[in-house]
């Protein structure tokens, strides 16, 4: 999947109802306190097992859809957890969170902050709302959860404050540790907020291990998440997923866990010159994390003359 990026007004829109909320917390320090958060917003966090859904369905027969009791249809909110593969949900009856259970503990943060912007910004309920949601276009969820997306980074990363450490510093897994732990976010999410507020070209991927992939794995669809900084999709459109996973093959080691993988890779911009990026990746146990971030154009060999 690559990353979607917002429309100016959109973005601004979103990030006014995040600096409210940072506001109104008193613009607090990392890492973000998401009990303080609910607590503003007079929201409930509860949580469903996917494995067993007589806890969701509980829910779902006292839940309120667009005004109304849902009895009619108690399985619409399990059809859409089972359809669309959620972690995670907003249900506006009570204004509750749900998280699914069986999803590492880790994550749990970033699917609350994801849900808590669908919570806030007005236009996601009224799409959200009752039997519709089954019948969202793909463009238009795809767009709710770009929007959710950069407004969960922008809370959980408290805006300002993550610019502030991010900027000027040279991309690289030493720097995603270091804020992770700051912001109390997982590697993922961090390596992601970081490469969209690149101003420079630089690429982000997750992955499979490149030397252990398993039997999902698919050599046409290489990669989970594909992440450009505006600067590498204006300047490196043409490059694809199958050729830097290749690159990362073959600059990966056999370790399993760790820094995987660090060298010098030159790569070609759209009209043909060479420029070189720093490759970095790390694999989680789960994932390989991977970022190129950009360093400066490679130099043409000039060949001269033999004397004569």
């Amino acid at each position: 999947m690559r990353n979607k990026y917002l429309d100016q007004r959109t973005a601004w829109d979103i990030d006014q109802i995040v600096s409210k909320i940072l506001r109104d917390l008193g613009d607090p320090n990392p890492p973000l306190n998401l009990d303080e958060v609910r607590e503003l917003l007079k929201l409930n966090r509860e949580y469903y097992s996917s494995a067993d859904d007589s806890a969701l369905r509980e829910f779902v027969n006292r839940a309120i859809i667009a005004g109304k009791q849902i009895l009619m249809r108690p399985t619409l909110i399990l059809d859409v957890v089972r359809k669309c593969d959620l972690k995670a949900l907003y249900l506006p009856d009570r204004k509750r969170i749900l998280i699914d259970s069986t999803q590492p503990q880790i994550k749990w943060r970033w699917f609350e902050g994801h849900e808590t912007i669908h919570s806030l910004v007005g236009w996601h309920g009224t799409v959200m709302h009752g039997d519709s949601i089954l019948e969202l276009s793909p463009a238009c969820h795809e767009q709710l959860e770009a929007e959710a997306n950069f407004g969960a980074g922008r809370l959980l990363f408290l805006r300002q404050k993550f610019d502030d450490i991010a900027k000027g510093s040279q991309l690289s897994f030493d720097l995603v540790k270091t804020i992770s732990r700051i912001f109390k976010n997982t590697l993922t999410t961090t390596m992601w907020r970081l490469i969209e507020a690149a101003d420079v070209p630089a690429l982000g991927v997750v992955s499979q291990h490149p030397r252990y992939p398993d039997q999902s794995f698919d050599p046409h669809n290489p990669c989970r998440h594909f992440v450009r900084s505006k600067k590498f999709i204006e300047r490196f459109s043409a490059i694809t997923e199958i050729e830097i996973y290749a690159l990362m093959r073959k600059h990966c080691s056999f370790r399993r866990r760790g820094p995987i993988g660090c060298a010098d890779i030159v790569l070609s911009d759209d009209r043909g010159e060479e420029h070189l990026f720093y490759f970095d990746a790390f694999h989680n146990g789960h994932e390989t994390l991977a970022i190129f971030a950009y360093l400066r154009p490679h130099p043409v060999a000039v060949g001269l003359p033999r004397s004569i």
